[in-house]
This record gives C-alpha cells, sequence and structure tokens, in this order.
C-alpha cells in the first residue's frame, strides 16, 4: 500500500467498521477485491448475481456496494434505483467502453464509477475519496433528523436557577419569545454571548421552544467543529457536479432549517472568507447553493452564539463589523456560574438525580465539605464543568455521601502564581481555607504516627487510597 492509503486504513480501522458488498461475475476478480479490502479493514461480502445480492442486501446490510454493471441475471443497473432507496451508497463498475452505463449509473444515484481493469490502490483511493461526500450527506441528514424532534423532548430543556442573573436571562427569554409570535413576521437575530459552558445552547432552544414554529426543525450548526474543506457546502449546500465529490445536489443546513430555527454555535469561528456570504443570507433572506443560480428563501429564526468578543474581534478586523452588527440585533449574555453562587447547589443536585436516573443507581447526598467546596470553587468551565464533575463523582463513589476527594475539585484556593510567592509562615499566619486546614490535619497525622500512612490514614477515618489521594493533592510527601 503507498503512504497515503496507508493513512487511510489506520484512520479507518479506528472507526466503526465499514460493511462493504461486491456484486461482480468474475470470481477471481471479486476475490482479490475481497481480500485486498479486508486487509484495509472493511467487511466485506461477495454476490455473483442481482438475485444473490439482493439476497444478500436484507442479511447483510451493506453502507456501500461495488457494483458490476453486466451481471448474468440482468445489469447492475437495476439495483441501483433499490439501493439508492435504502440510502446505500454505490460505486459502479463499467468494462472498457461501456461509458453510456456509467452515466446511467450516475443519473439513478451512484456516487462514482470506475472503468475496468481496476488497479487495487486506485480503488482504495476512490473510496476514500467518497468517504468525505458521504460524510458531508450523513451529517447533515442526522442534523435534520436529530434536531427536528426537539419539541417532543421540551422537558429535558431547562434554564434552572433562583439567583437574580438566571431569572433576568429568562425574563429576556420570554420578552423575545413575544417577537416570535407576531403573524407574518421573521424573528429578529439573536445573538447569544457568555463563556463556555455557560449555557448558550440551551438558551438557544428555550427561544425556539418558545415561538410559534417550535414543532419545526431545530437545527444546530457548530461553527467550530465544521471541516475547514466542507463548512462553505455543508452551510449553503451545493448542486450535483459543483465540485469533484458533488455526485448528487444536496441542501445545505441553513436550508434545512426551513422555517424553524438555524442556531449558528460559535459563529465567531467562520472564516472571513464565507462572512460576506452569511451576511448575505441574513440581509436578502435567501440562499444560493454552490453551483446554482437559483436562489431560495430562508424563513428560519436564526440566533447566533460565541464565546469570543465579537466587537473586539470587528475592530481588529479578524470578524466582519458588518456581520457583527447584523447578527447582534437582539443581544443575550449567559452569566457564568461564579455570577450565580446560589444556583451551584441547585444545579449540583439535579445533575445528580439525573445521572442516578440514567444508570440506576441508588440516591446519593453531598457531605458539607463537598457542598462548600463547590461553594467555594471558581468553576472555570461553568455549568457544563458542574455537570461532568457531579456526574464523574456519583458514578465512582462506594458511599451515599459524595465527599471532597469525589468531586475531585483542583485546588484553587490561591492562583497558582499567587501560591509561588508566598511562604509557609503567610500560609500559617493567614485565616485558615479549608484546604490549608485538611493539609495541617493531613501533616500532623503523618508525624503522630512517625509517617506511617495506613495508621495516619485509619486515626483520620479514611482509607488508605484516600489518604494518598489527598496527600498529593496537598503535596505532603513521607
Amino acid at each position: 500500500m503507498t503512504a497515503q492509503t496507508q493513512t487511510f486504513v489506520h484512520r479507518f480501522n479506528e472507526e466503526t467498521q465499514r460493511k462493504l458488498l461486491i456484486v461482480e461475475d468474475e470470481d477471481l476478480f471479486a476475490r482479490a477485491v475481497t481480500k485486498h479490502l479486508k486487509k484495509a479493514g472493511f467487511d466485506c461480502e461477495c454476490a455473483g448475481n442481482l438475485k444473490d445480492a439482493r439476497a444478500l442486501i436484507k442479511q447483510f446490510q451493506p453502507d456501500l456496494v461495488l457494483l458490476d454493471m453486466r451481471l448474468p441475471d440482468g445489469n447492475g443497473l437495476d439495483l441501483i434505483e433499490e439501493l439508492v432507496s435504502q440510502q446505500i451508497k454505490v460505486i459502479a463498475m463499467t468494462a472498457y467502453g461501456e461509458v453510456n452505463d456509467a452515466v446511467q449509473a450516475i443519473k439513478l444515484g451512484a456516487h462514482d464509477y470506475l472503468k475496468k481493469p481496476i488497479d487495487l490502490e486506485e480503488l482504495l483511493l476512490i473510496i476514500q475519496k467518497n468517504e468525505k461526500t458521504f460524510e458531508l450527506q450523513t451529517s447533515h441528514d442526522n442534523a435534520k433528523q436529530r434536531n427536528s424532534h426537539t419539541s417532543s423532548h421540551a422537558d429535558n430543556v431547562e434554564l434552572l436557577g433562583d439567583s437574580p442573573a438566571i431569572k433576568s436571562v429568562r425574563q429576556q427569554i420570554e420578552r423575545i419569545a413575544q417577537l416570535g409570535h407576531l403573524v407574518d413576521a421573521i424573528p429578529p437575530t439573536v445573538l447569544i454571548s457568555g463563556e463556555t459552558g455557560a449555557g448558550k445552547d440551551v438558551a438557544a432552544r428555550l427561544l425556539h421552544l418558545s415561538c410559534a414554529h417550535k414543532e419545526k426543525p431545530f437545527i444546530h450548526v457548530d461553527c467550530a467543529s465544521l471541516p475547514a474543506e466542507l463548512i462553505e457546502s455543508e452551510l449553503f449546500g451545493h448542486e450535483k457536479g459543483a465540485y469533484t465529490n458533488a455526485v448528487t445536489a444536496r441542501p445545505g443546513l441553513i436550508e434545512a432549517a426551513e422555517d424553524g430555527t438555524l442556531f449558528l454555535d460559535e459563529v465567531g469561528e467562520i472564516p472571513l472568507s464565507l462572512q460576506a456570504k452569511l451576511l448575505n443570507v441574513l440581509e436578502r433572506r435567501q440562499v444560493r447553493r454552490l453551483g446554482s443560480t437559483k436562489e431560495r428563501s430562508v424563513p428560519a429564526r436564526i440566533i447566533a452564539a460565541t464565546n469570543r468578543d465579537l466587537h473586539q474581534m470587528a475592530g481588529s478586523g479578524e470578524f466582519r463589523s458588518d456581520l457583527y452588527f447584523r447578527l447582534n440585533v437582539i443581544s443575550l449574555t449567559m452569566p457564568a456560574l461564579r455570577e450565580r453562587e446560589r444556583d451551584v447547589l441547585l444545579l449540583a443536585k439535579h445533575f445528580m438525580a439525573l445521572t442516578e436516573r440514567r444508570y440506576g443507581l441508588i440516591e446519593h447526598r453531598f457531605s458539607l465539605a463537598a457542598e462548600e467546596a463547590m461553594k467555594q470553587y471558581s468553576w472555570p468551565g461553568n455549568v457544563r464543568e458542574l455537570k461532568h464533575q457531579v456526574s464523574r463523582a456519583v458514578l465512582l463513589s462506594n458511599e451515599v455521601a459524595i465527599s471532597v476527594e469525589d468531586l475531585a475539585l483542583p485546588n484553587r484556593a490561591i492562583d497558582t502564581q499567587q501560591q509561588s510567592h508566598h511562604s509557609v509562615q503567610t500560609e500559617e499566619q493567614a485565616a485558615p481555607t479549608l484546604d490549608v486546614a485538611e493539609k495541617r490535619m493531613l501533616i500532623a497525622a503523618l508525624e503522630a504516627t512517625n509517617h506511617n500512612v495506613s495508621k495516619a490514614a485509619r486515626n483520620l477515618g479514611i482509607t488508605r487510597m484516600k489518604m494518598r489521594y489527598r496527600m498529593e493533592k496537598h503535596g505532603v510527601g513521607v
């Protein structure tokens, strides 16, 4: 194999194994292809005619079919429409001179074709080339299917909290939602800002569920994760032949939102080269697919979110100022969790209950020390970090009471840089924090037992493992 093919094979084997059906009546060639593709990580089956192929399709359920055109019991063209209707990808194989068959195969929905004799290395590269097209189409279909049912899960979308900051956000969402009930009016664009993990996506979904079109699709586009080479096609769609791998027409995610909601998450990551095109969509409410001269209406409500300072980026030329002002018609800021101190325990108990229900676990509770630690911690990862830490603690704890050690929060009593400038005397003279008091207890217990860790742990009423964890946490050695 070439180095390029080996790279593909390595990546392929790390993912879910694809099933591939080879429909070919030349037995030697079929066996050679099967052997080569199995080495590349495919799960392969062979059929020598249309009858066997149809039986294997039901039994084997392939992701991709390599289909010969001339078979003993008919033409491979007769099978293509059946495969396409079942969302099975097809690469046609044609003999030299059978150009008409290749053209007809593409018209019927085949993704590509190969001319015989076929080089096995070339075959792998053709499959690799088409992988990107398959992934693009699958991501589009999955996004539409996954997000169009948001309204049926409305009970799972909540903006919990009793703090003034979060109450203010809920009031703003209610006021914005009222604008969406105006007859024949396209709701104004909303820009949600806030730190990572603060709940911008929850606010966007609540806005969608509060509008008159909540039964319509909610399309969540994570602009930060879109592949650079596919982002334009993913957002705006393309016509057949718009670029090398565009073998069929495909609407983009903007178009897929229809008259529902398009949520552009991390909109600050969209390349400058595409920002003008997005601005045109917002201004004219029209979208044009790649390779098309036809414009299609965009009636969807548009919500954008960012954890970056778009105003500053616009000033430095990193983001178009006209796009920023067009997005920022109505602004909504999600508060950081450190600004919602009274909500921390409420949210923690909510996430604890969710984890217990999801995994069928017994009911837990937080120790007083754990509750105090959560209130003192600054939560740089916001609500998302809190959710992950609590879920992890519930899953791994062997006790009913979740302790400070179970939460495994970083030691943030003092900023790391400031710690390096404080002497031991300063630490001892200051009013002790929970961490300082715990460190003193560890040192005293070790000194009283002549640094016998097991005995010190027993004296403190904890396990040896927890003793070791706390020693590492506070930098206490033996």
